[in-house]
């Protein structure tokens, strides 16, 4: 099978057309035609991420976060993008990103996080639809899901922090009321936090927030913030899952690099 074969299969799920106008999924670098030998799935590309990939024999990277966000000037060693891009290009490694098109998809990024949880009937929150010939696409920020029963705030928290493995979990005030419908958005999702409210949901969870947006929502909804990284680990089930689909018999590996950047002492 060729790579070709298996980002068409990733963009079935998550179109390009999906993404943000700030981003840049889609292929990095390398050439599609090749045969697929191996791949290896991450969320961040980094040296080590691309060194693991030439000793595991892959020749494709699926990461949800682009290595090149912006345009590149020269390509030599003066950043991690421009050391990342070389390797990939002595060693004929192909990268492709599905970023924000695989958190706005339905059954993405956030379909997943709030399985995790143990939510039901999960939903888009303000879902749009992109018609793409004869096919119409239903997308969105964030999903909506429901607690089978309320719970109080702390267990609800626990509940969170037990699903992600959050060493140290964020959140404003006890709300004082039981918990069961729930907003999220992962990644840097603070900017869905009015959607929720006007959503009337009981508790927003998201990967990042800016400070002075905590402020003012005491008893009207429980804020719960678990980390970027935290908030997207299991995205690699999302890529498994599609690539096995068309390629159940192709060597596909789950990093074992830890790239997140953020420690907590």
């Amino acid at each position: 099978m060729k790579i070709k074969e298996i980002i068409a299969a990733l963009e079935r799920f998550a179109p390009l057309p999906l993404q943000e106008s700030y981003d840049n999924a889609g292929l990095q670098c390398g050439l599609t035609e090749t045969e697929v030998s191996g791949v290896l799935l991450c969320l961040d590309v980094t040296e080590d991420v691309l060194r693991e990939a030439i000793d595991l024999g892959c020749n494709l990277i699926v990461s949800h976060h682009p290595l090149l966000f912006h345009g590149l000037k020269q390509i030599a060693d003066a950043t991690l993008v421009q050391r990342c891009t070389r390797i990939a290009l002595q060693n004929d490694l192909c990268i492709y990103s599905a970023h924000t098109n695989l958190d706005n998809a339905e059954d993405g990024v956030n379909y997943r996080i709030a399985e995790k949880l143990g939510l039901i009937d999960i939903q888009l929150l303000d879902a749009k639809t992109l018609n793409m010939g004869t096919r119409s696409i239903k997308y969105g920020s964030g999903v909506i899901g429901y607690l089978p029963q309320g719970e109080d705030s702390l267990a609800f928290l626990q509940r969170v922090k037990q699903a992600f493995g959050v060493e140290a979990l964020q959140h404003n005030a006890l709300l004082e009321r039981p918990i069961q419908s729930v907003v999220i958005t992962g990644g840097a999702g603070d900017f869905m936090l009015d959607n929720a409210i006007r959503a009337e949901a009981d508790a927003f969870i998201t990967g990042e927030m800016h400070y002075h947006q905590w402020f003012g929502h005491e008893q009207e909804i429980q804020i719960t913030v678990i980390g970027h990284y935290e908030s997207e680990q299991y995205t690699r089930e999302i890529f498994r899952e599609i690539i096995e689909d068309v390629a159940p018999a192709l060597p596909i590996y789950d990093t074992e690099v830890m790239t997140n950047p953020i420690h907590i002492l």
